[in-house]
Protein backbone atom coordinates (compact mmCIF):
# COMPACT_ATOMS: atom_id res chain seq x y z
CA UNK A 1 0.00 0.00 0.00
CA UNK A 2 1.06 3.31 -1.14
CA UNK A 3 1.46 6.99 1.12
CA UNK A 4 -1.36 8.11 -0.71
CA UNK A 5 -3.60 4.38 -0.95
CA UNK A 6 -3.43 4.04 3.07
CA UNK A 7 -4.20 8.23 3.22
CA UNK A 8 -7.35 7.50 1.07
CA UNK A 9 -8.21 4.45 3.28
CA UNK A 10 -7.89 6.03 6.37
CA UNK A 11 -9.84 8.73 5.32
CA UNK A 12 -12.48 6.73 4.15
CA UNK A 13 -12.69 4.46 7.32
CA UNK A 14 -12.67 7.12 10.33
CA UNK A 15 -14.54 5.99 13.24
CA UNK A 16 -14.24 8.65 15.36
CA UNK A 17 -14.63 12.48 15.27
CA UNK A 18 -18.21 12.59 14.62
CA UNK A 19 -18.66 14.52 18.04
CA UNK A 20 -15.80 17.11 17.48
CA UNK A 21 -15.74 20.43 15.39
CA UNK A 22 -13.17 22.26 14.97
CA UNK A 23 -11.53 21.41 17.68
CA UNK A 24 -8.45 23.06 19.42
CA UNK A 25 -5.34 21.33 20.31
CA UNK A 26 -4.82 19.42 23.55
CA UNK A 27 -2.12 22.10 24.57
CA UNK A 28 -4.34 24.63 24.27
CA UNK A 29 -7.41 23.02 26.77
CA UNK A 30 -4.07 22.71 28.69
CA UNK A 31 -2.91 26.17 28.83
CA UNK A 32 -6.42 27.53 29.57
CA UNK A 33 -6.03 25.59 33.13
CA UNK A 34 -2.89 26.75 33.69
CA UNK A 35 -3.93 30.18 33.02
CA UNK A 36 -6.88 30.02 35.16
CA UNK A 37 -4.93 28.13 38.17
CA UNK A 38 -2.36 30.97 37.67
CA UNK A 39 -4.68 33.39 38.15
CA UNK A 40 -6.79 32.04 41.21
CA UNK A 41 -3.20 32.05 42.63
CA UNK A 42 -1.49 34.62 40.87
CA UNK A 43 0.31 35.73 44.36
CA UNK A 44 2.17 32.53 44.52
CA UNK A 45 2.77 31.89 41.21
CA UNK A 46 3.65 35.89 40.18
CA UNK A 47 2.04 35.96 37.22
CA UNK A 48 0.59 39.67 38.28
CA UNK A 49 1.80 41.95 40.49
CA UNK A 50 -1.20 44.80 39.21
CA UNK A 51 -5.37 44.33 38.33
CA UNK A 52 -4.03 45.33 34.94
CA UNK A 53 -1.64 42.07 34.38
CA UNK A 54 -4.25 40.06 35.94
CA UNK A 55 -7.09 41.14 33.39
CA UNK A 56 -4.29 40.62 30.48
CA UNK A 57 -3.82 37.18 31.84
CA UNK A 58 -7.91 36.91 31.85
CA UNK A 59 -8.19 38.04 28.65
CA UNK A 60 -5.83 35.04 27.44
CA UNK A 61 -7.98 32.85 29.06
CA UNK A 62 -11.18 34.23 27.08
CA UNK A 63 -9.31 33.77 23.82
CA UNK A 64 -9.02 30.33 24.50
CA UNK A 65 -12.60 29.99 25.86
CA UNK A 66 -14.02 31.00 22.94
CA UNK A 67 -12.56 28.18 20.70
CA UNK A 68 -14.82 25.82 23.41
CA UNK A 69 -17.86 26.37 21.94
CA UNK A 70 -16.52 25.00 18.26
CA UNK A 71 -15.75 21.77 20.23
CA UNK A 72 -19.09 21.27 21.78
CA UNK A 73 -22.24 20.53 19.51
CA UNK A 74 -24.23 21.59 22.12
CA UNK A 75 -25.01 25.03 23.52
CA UNK A 76 -22.58 26.34 26.27
CA UNK A 77 -22.38 28.72 28.62
CA UNK A 78 -19.72 31.66 27.73
CA UNK A 79 -16.38 33.23 29.86
CA UNK A 80 -18.11 35.93 31.57
CA UNK A 81 -20.81 33.32 32.96
CA UNK A 82 -17.79 30.93 34.07
CA UNK A 83 -16.01 34.01 35.34
CA UNK A 84 -19.18 34.45 37.60
CA UNK A 85 -18.68 31.48 39.32
CA UNK A 86 -14.84 32.34 39.83
CA UNK A 87 -15.84 33.54 43.97
CA UNK A 88 -16.70 29.57 44.84
CA UNK A 89 -13.71 28.43 42.87
CA UNK A 90 -11.48 30.20 44.81
CA UNK A 91 -13.19 29.20 47.78
CA UNK A 92 -13.41 26.22 47.40
CA UNK A 93 -9.49 25.54 46.22
CA UNK A 94 -8.67 27.71 49.29
CA UNK A 95 -10.34 25.61 51.49
CA UNK A 96 -8.66 22.73 49.70
CA UNK A 97 -5.51 24.21 50.33
CA UNK A 98 -5.59 24.69 54.11
CA UNK A 99 -7.05 21.12 54.31
CA UNK A 100 -3.80 19.83 53.14
CA UNK A 101 -1.53 22.02 54.85
CA UNK A 102 -3.40 21.45 58.57
CA UNK A 103 -3.48 17.58 57.73
CA UNK A 104 0.05 17.41 56.82
CA UNK A 105 3.05 17.88 59.20
CA UNK A 106 5.72 17.48 56.21
CA UNK A 107 3.81 20.74 54.95
CA UNK A 108 6.20 23.60 55.43
CA UNK A 109 3.73 26.27 54.01
CA UNK A 110 0.69 27.01 52.27
CA UNK A 111 2.47 28.13 49.16
CA UNK A 112 4.50 24.91 49.21
CA UNK A 113 0.87 23.03 49.24
CA UNK A 114 0.05 24.74 45.32
CA UNK A 115 2.69 24.38 43.63
CA UNK A 116 4.55 21.06 44.45
CA UNK A 117 1.64 18.81 46.58
CA UNK A 118 0.31 16.71 43.31
CA UNK A 119 -2.81 16.02 44.76
CA UNK A 120 -3.61 19.83 45.07
CA UNK A 121 -2.72 19.70 40.86
CA UNK A 122 -5.21 17.05 40.46
CA UNK A 123 -7.76 18.84 42.72
CA UNK A 124 -7.77 21.97 41.18
CA UNK A 125 -7.63 20.40 37.79
CA UNK A 126 -10.72 18.60 38.84
CA UNK A 127 -12.31 22.02 40.42
CA UNK A 128 -12.50 23.73 37.19
CA UNK A 129 -13.11 20.79 34.90
CA UNK A 130 -15.92 20.60 37.10
CA UNK A 131 -17.12 24.18 36.45
CA UNK A 132 -16.85 23.66 32.89
CA UNK A 133 -18.63 20.38 32.56
CA UNK A 134 -21.47 22.43 34.88
CA UNK A 135 -21.45 24.83 31.93
CA UNK A 136 -21.81 21.81 29.31
CA UNK A 137 -18.03 21.92 28.17
CA UNK A 138 -17.99 17.85 29.57
CA UNK A 139 -14.76 17.43 26.09
CA UNK A 140 -12.83 20.17 27.35
CA UNK A 141 -13.34 19.29 31.12
CA UNK A 142 -12.56 15.39 30.47
CA UNK A 143 -9.07 16.63 28.48
CA UNK A 144 -8.48 18.81 31.75
CA UNK A 145 -8.92 15.83 33.89
CA UNK A 146 -7.00 13.78 32.00
CA UNK A 147 -4.33 15.98 31.67
CA UNK A 148 -3.79 15.75 35.41
CA UNK A 149 -4.29 12.17 35.68
CA UNK A 150 -1.15 11.69 33.31
CA UNK A 151 0.69 14.56 35.73
CA UNK A 152 -0.52 13.13 38.84
CA UNK A 153 -1.67 9.33 38.50
CA UNK A 154 -4.86 10.64 40.28
CA UNK A 155 -7.60 9.98 38.31
CA UNK A 156 -11.13 12.41 38.79
CA UNK A 157 -13.79 12.60 36.62
CA UNK A 158 -14.89 15.98 36.33
CA UNK A 159 -18.49 14.80 37.01
CA UNK A 160 -17.30 13.94 40.15
CA UNK A 161 -19.28 16.28 43.07
CA UNK A 162 -16.68 16.74 46.13
CA UNK A 163 -17.28 19.12 48.93
CA UNK A 164 -15.28 21.24 50.22
CA UNK A 165 -11.73 20.73 52.68
CA UNK A 166 -11.04 17.59 50.58
CA UNK A 167 -7.19 16.37 51.22
CA UNK A 168 -5.71 14.15 48.77
CA UNK A 169 -2.28 12.40 50.60
CA UNK A 170 0.16 11.08 48.31
CA UNK A 171 -2.26 10.21 45.84
CA UNK A 172 -0.98 7.87 43.41
CA UNK A 173 -3.01 5.73 41.92
CA UNK A 174 -6.08 7.05 43.14
CA UNK A 175 -9.42 7.12 41.20
CA UNK A 176 -12.62 8.58 41.55
CA UNK A 177 -15.62 7.68 39.04
CA UNK A 178 -18.09 9.91 37.74
CA UNK A 179 -21.21 9.77 40.13
CA UNK A 180 -18.97 10.13 43.28
CA UNK A 181 -20.11 12.14 45.73
CA UNK A 182 -17.81 13.31 48.21
CA UNK A 183 -18.71 15.09 51.49
CA UNK A 184 -17.02 17.86 53.36
CA UNK A 185 -13.36 17.45 55.13
CA UNK A 186 -12.87 13.78 53.56
CA UNK A 187 -8.91 12.66 53.75
CA UNK A 188 -7.96 10.03 50.75
CA UNK A 189 -4.67 8.09 50.58
CA UNK A 190 -2.66 6.47 47.83
CA UNK A 191 -4.62 3.95 45.86
CA UNK A 192 -7.78 4.39 46.95
CA UNK A 193 -10.75 3.08 44.01
CA UNK A 194 -14.23 4.59 44.46
CA UNK A 195 -15.92 2.94 41.51
CA UNK A 196 -18.38 0.98 40.27
CA UNK A 197 -19.63 -2.37 41.28
CA UNK A 198 -19.90 -3.71 37.99
CA UNK A 199 -19.45 -2.02 34.06
CA UNK A 200 -21.25 -5.41 32.43
CA UNK A 201 -24.31 -3.60 31.08
CA UNK A 202 -22.15 -0.89 29.20
CA UNK A 203 -23.95 1.72 28.31
CA UNK A 204 -26.62 1.04 29.92
CA UNK A 205 -25.82 2.11 32.71
CA UNK A 206 -24.77 5.59 31.76
CA UNK A 207 -26.57 8.24 33.63
CA UNK A 208 -27.24 5.76 36.80
CA UNK A 209 -25.45 5.98 39.93
CA UNK A 210 -22.75 3.82 39.85
CA UNK A 211 -19.97 4.43 42.28
CA UNK A 212 -20.25 5.38 46.05
CA UNK A 213 -21.00 8.22 48.49
CA UNK A 214 -18.72 9.13 51.18
CA UNK A 215 -19.97 11.56 53.88
CA UNK A 216 -18.37 14.31 56.10
CA UNK A 217 -15.07 13.82 57.59
CA UNK A 218 -14.57 10.35 56.34
CA UNK A 219 -10.88 8.89 56.46
CA UNK A 220 -10.22 6.35 53.12
CA UNK A 221 -6.52 4.71 53.75
CA UNK A 222 -4.25 3.42 50.89
CA UNK A 223 -5.51 0.52 48.59
CA UNK A 224 -8.94 0.55 50.12
CA UNK A 225 -11.39 -0.27 47.16
CA UNK A 226 -14.91 0.88 47.54
CA UNK A 227 -17.57 0.07 45.02
CA UNK A 228 -21.56 0.74 44.09
CA UNK A 229 -23.82 3.41 43.61
CA UNK A 230 -25.83 2.06 46.54
CA UNK A 231 -22.34 2.24 48.53
CA UNK A 232 -22.56 5.01 51.21
CA UNK A 233 -19.39 5.32 53.95
CA UNK A 234 -21.39 7.08 57.09
CA UNK A 235 -20.12 10.20 58.17
CA UNK A 236 -16.72 10.24 60.64
CA UNK A 237 -16.24 6.74 60.09
CA UNK A 238 -12.20 5.35 58.73
CA UNK A 239 -11.72 3.06 56.63
CA UNK A 240 -8.13 0.80 56.84
CA UNK A 241 -5.90 -0.02 54.55
CA UNK A 242 -6.58 -2.87 51.45
CA UNK A 243 -10.16 -3.04 52.59
CA UNK A 244 -12.58 -4.26 49.66
CA UNK A 245 -16.01 -2.57 50.42
CA UNK A 246 -19.01 -3.46 48.29
CA UNK A 247 -22.04 -2.10 50.96
CA UNK A 248 -22.78 0.46 53.23
CA UNK A 249 -20.78 1.72 56.39
CA UNK A 250 -22.43 3.05 59.42
CA UNK A 251 -21.10 6.36 60.49
CA UNK A 252 -18.52 6.62 63.19
CA UNK A 253 -16.96 3.20 61.99
CA UNK A 254 -14.01 1.58 62.12
CA UNK A 255 -13.17 -0.81 58.86
CA UNK A 256 -10.12 -2.39 59.19
CA UNK A 257 -8.68 -6.12 57.64
CA UNK A 258 -8.27 -8.75 60.23
CA UNK A 259 -4.73 -8.93 61.67
CA UNK A 260 -2.82 -11.42 59.72
CA UNK A 261 0.04 -13.73 60.42
CA UNK A 262 3.58 -11.71 59.83
CA UNK A 263 6.45 -14.33 59.80
CA UNK A 264 10.06 -12.73 60.06
CA UNK A 265 13.29 -15.08 59.79
CA UNK A 266 16.58 -13.91 61.07
CA UNK A 267 19.34 -14.69 58.40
Amino acid sequence: MTKKEAAKYLIENASTGQDVLNPLGKDEVVEFYRLMRGVLFHEVYRVGESQEEIENKLGKAETIFNGFKAIERHECRCFDCFLERLPRLKELLDGDVEAIYEGDPAANSKDEVVLAYPGFLAISAYRIAHELLGMGYSFIARIISEYAHSKTGIDIHPGADIGPHFFIDHGTGIVIGETTKIGKNVKIYQGVTLGALSLKEGRLLHGKKRHPTVEDGVTIYSGASIFGGETVIGEGSTIGSNAFITSSVPPHSLVRNKPFDLEIKHS
